[in-house]
């Protein structure tokens, strides 16, 4: 039976001791958070030491003009002098582990030297400082280190405010051997300068019950602050695997994400195609090929985007974008018209790589689909759903057909409008899977809009 019940415990050490490391970009965004929490810290005790000294200059002085002894100015110049050294380190990010520790045990040294001096500037037996109401002050600065994400610091200044109230009692019983002061009568304790040992006891349990109350509250936010920062990580780098409106809805979303919930939306959707991809994956070395497909990526990627368009999906060497969902855009077709012509021009200029020069083919369609999650109940995926995204994909399959670079359907330039563009009817071709004929248009970069454009520059 012992070593039964010495397993668990054994293997619970166990996990504790083998719990992975923090990643450093977690472990980093936390201390972060730290390095704000000391700064804030910095102006906090600024703001005591500056009560403390304004309630010293407008309150009245009980001792004698000629008392040799006046501690508090000192004490609370040299507590200044600190402060304003340990804001500066805070603020430049130079406040090393061990200062913030010294910071602690200073802290409360001084607080607990200035009460222990009130005998001292009051002509009083030590006993009298006793029953100063500055002990309160120790829990301000217990609670001031909750602040902090560390439950160390607040146990460090609740260990250093009883072992210092400890040896104030000590010295008060121990200083004078013919007298020790010590009472049992709490009407003679509270009418003199006696000391009642129980009331003593009461102040340190109070310190350390605060102390551990605390100290287990900042485990368990660490704990929860380690999550939030994590999970916050995580999410930003998977939000990163879905358009940023597919993010936005998620985050808004009452019910989290269901499978299959979907609306039907007329969407125009952009698919292209990289020429030659076959022929450039055997040229290259497949890191290489990585580096030039995420280059080829990010420079189509940006005239969609500047459209009010969304990459809905990487396929291989080919992109499928949508425009009007999940971004709404009212002129969705004519903005899907103007990303590919971007996109064909910047094609003919720029390079990649070694200086390689790639080719793409667009074909552009718009009609009704169904746009939402689908997949299975652990896995979801936001896209596109209806036969209008397979004509996208067939009208650029056509462009190698028929020698052309953007095809778009008869839906999409009419919701463009003929007007704007300078479509030409390519034909009346049989997209596989249709029964009856599709109207297709050839596009080029010369649309009527940028000749207008062109022509009001040269009167310019």
């Amino acid at each position: 039976m012992p070593l039964a019940l010495k397993i668990p415990w054994k293997a619970k050490l166990t996990r504790l001791r083998q719990r992975p490391p923090l990643p450093e970009r977690v472990a980093n965004r936390i201390q972060q958070q730290e390095d704000r929490s000391e700064i804030l810290v910095g102006w906090i005790q600024m703001a005591v030491v500056t009560g403390f000294l304004l309630v010293y200059l407008v309150s009245p002085k009980t001792f004698s003009d000629d008392a040799p002894f006046r501690p508090v100015p000192w004490v609370l110049a040299v507590y200044l002098a600190f402060t304003l050294l340990r804001l500066f380190l805070a603020h430049r990010l130079k406040l090393p582990v061990w200062l913030r520790y010294v910071s602690i045990v200073i802290d409360m040294s001084l607080l607990l030297g200035l009460i222990w001096s009130f005998h001292l500037q009051y002509h009083q037996p030590p006993s009298f400082y006793l029953k100063a109401p500055t002990l309160l002050y120790v829990f301000i600065f217990i609670a001031l280190r909750a602040l902090n994400f560390d439950a160390r610091k607040v146990l460090t200044a609740g260990a250093v405010a009883v072992i210092g109230w400890i040896l104030l009692v000590a010295y008060v019983i121990t200083v004078d051997s013919r007298d020790t002061m010590i009472t049992r009568d709490y009407v003679t304790y509270m009418t003199s300068n006696s000391v009642l040992l129980g009331a003593e006891v009461d102040k340190v349990i109070a310190i350390l019950v605060v102390t551990g109350v605390l100290g287990f509250a900042i485990m368990r936010n660490r704990r929860l602050l380690t999550f939030a920062v994590t999970e916050s990580e995580t999410n930003q780098d998977l939000a990163r695997f879905v358009p940023e409106e597919v993010a936005t809805l998620i985050k808004a979303s009452d019910e989290g994400v269901q499978l299959g919930t979907g609306e039907p939306r007329e969407v125009t959707m952009l698919f292209l195609d990289l020429e030659g991809f076959t022929s450039l994956s055997e040229r290259l070395a497949p890191a290489e090929l990585v580096r030039t497909l995420n280059a080829f990526y990010a420079a189509v990627a940006e005239p969609v985007m500047r459209h009010e368009g969304v990459i809905d999906q990487f396929q291989g060497d080919a992109i499928l974008a949508t425009f009007n969902a999940p971004r709404l855009a009212k002129d969705h077709a004519a903005n899907a018209v103007h990303a590919a012509i971007e996109i064909q021009a910047l094609l003919k200029t720029k390079t990649f790589g070694d200086g390689l020069t790639l080719r793409a083919r667009i074909g552009i369609n718009t009609g009704v689909v169904i746009y939402g999650s689908i997949g299975t109940p652990d896995r979801l995926g936001y896209t596109v759903i209806g036969d209008e995204v397979n004509v996208a994909s067939r009208l650029e399959a056509l462009n190698k057909e028929y020698g052309t670079a953007i095809i778009v359907s008869d839906q999409t330039r009419d919701l463009a409008g003929p007007e704007r563009f300078a479509f030409e009817l390519l034909d009346e071709a049989l997209v596989r899977g249709r029964t009856t004929p599709t109207r297709i248009y050839k596009l080029g970069e010369a649309t009527v809009e940028t000749k207008e454009v062109t022509r009001d520059t040269l009167r310019g």
